[in-house]
């Protein structure tokens, strides 16, 4: 299972089914868009590259125009390589973890297909709610540091004013179950989609996570827990259906782009030997593992190809969808900048590489600053550019994509 570098047991069944789920829209040009949702703590750029390439081919749709987000639970399973420096495993065990993500893979993209393969006559609206539950998990360095509770409703309703699905998000970690808990569930967004789809009969709820990085659940450590934040969010997406939200419409546009986030200077070989001798050992693999890549190919990376996308609706929705772990900073400047109204802000999609910090997170340090980058197999934390970078590149495909006729 993924997501605890403490949990050291495997599986022991599953407290509630996870899910991958494809929503395709289509305006009356022939412009499509699809947005896959998974019970998952992440896919990596490998897995992305491969369902999309397999679904331009097969299905003709442009990577523009996927997007591929994760509900980042902790209590799903590893897939790839990804946080591999977290798991003690053999090589049985990462062999059955690459046939799943193999087998992964095949189920991405026929979900994706049965979803193009049933569109119908379609009326979408959008509008906010909020829940609560959310809480900064910074303390250390602000006891009430930035949270955002906002919660973003799409609704997709058949001719007939019928529901036939509903797509929400919040920023907040889905890290209400600890590691000592070793059942597969969705935590609380899994146990929310579960609740709306009973109080809904035949629609579906799809769950896409925000800028949540650096919040945590509040609070937390049972599965009762999860299932009363569930609950919560439940409860605030169904008062938005209940209210009048607003209708958007075409046309779709769709942009995605790779920006180069640069590292910071990487540790040289001599300290990164020193290394294999820490007493943590996950400080001790990462080493080795920079050391291999070394070895190999004779430089750390200095940059990473980052992905951002923009999908617009007409002139009534902006979405924005970053990698990563990305922290609150980002979605409430965002919002600053365009507007809260008409905008949705993700995290998590298309590839989960490491946290995203910004400025003010990269300098204060800790676990969303740099530390937890070991575990992602990265060199070291990010240069101080990383926020101006992202949000620059953001701003450009937004004002692209809102200008195009």
């Amino acid at each position: 299972m993924a997501g605890y570098a403490a949990r050291t047991r495997p599986s022991e069944g599953a407290a509630q089914d996870i899910y991958a789920k494809a929503l395709a829209l289509q305006d009356r040009s022939g412009q499509r868009l699809v947005l896959v949702t998974t019970d998952l703590l992440g896919l990596t750029v490998d897995v992305s590259a491969a369902v999309a390439t397999r679904v331009e081919k097969k299905y003709g749709l442009g990577r523009d125009r996927l997007m591929l987000n994760s509900s980042h639970t902790h209590c799903g399973p590893v897939i790839d390589r990804m946080l591999a420096v977290a798991y003690k495993l053999d090589a049985a065990q990462w062999s059955d973890i690459d046939a799943y993500t193999r087998e992964l893979e095949d189920k991405l993209v026929s979900t994706i297909g049965a979803a193009l393969g049933s569109l119908h006559p379609a009326r979408v609206s959008f509008g906010h709610t909020a829940a609560g539950f959310a809480k900064n998990r910074r303390t250390q360095f602000s006891p009430n540091g930035p949270v955002d509770h906002d919660v973003p409703v799409l609704r997709v309703d058949d001719r007939s004013g019928k529901l036939r699905a509903v797509v929400f998000g919040y920023a907040c970690h889905n890290t209400t179950i600890g590691p000592e808990v070793c059942r597969l569930n969705g935590d609380y967004a899994g146990f929310c989609q579960t609740e709306l789809r009973k109080h809904h009969p035949g629609a579906e709820a799809l769950f896409v996570t925000g800028c949540g990085a650096d919040a945590n659940p509040f609070p937390r450590g049972t599965e009762e827990l999860a299932r009363a934040h569930g609950s919560e969010l439940a409860v605030a997406v169904d008062k938005a259906l209940g209210n009048s939200l607003q209708p958007i419409g075409g046309p779709l546009r769709a942009s995605f782009e790779r920006v180069n986030l640069e590292f910071a200077p990487a540790p040289s070989r001599e300290e990164l030997s020193k290394r294999l001798e820490d007493k943590n050992q996950y400080v001790a693999r990462h080493a080795r593992e920079m050391l291999a890549i070394l070895d190999h190919e004779g430089k750390l990376p200095a940059n990473y190809p980052y992905p951002i996308q923009v999908w617009q609706f007409g002139k009534d929705l902006t979405w924005i969808a970053l990698g990563g772990e990305v922290v609150v900073d980002y979605d409430l400047r965002l919002k600053q900048i365009f507007g809260a109204y008409r905008l949705w802000v993700s995290g998590y999609s298309n590839d989960v590489m490491g946290y995203i910090p910004s400025l003010r997170v990269l300098k204060e340090g800790g676990y969303e600053g740099g530390g937890a980058m070991i575990y992602y197999v990265r060199p070291g934390p990010w240069s101080d550019a990383v926020e101006d970078t992202i949000i620059h590149a953001t701003e450009r495909l937004v004002e692209s994509a809102r200008s195009a006729r």
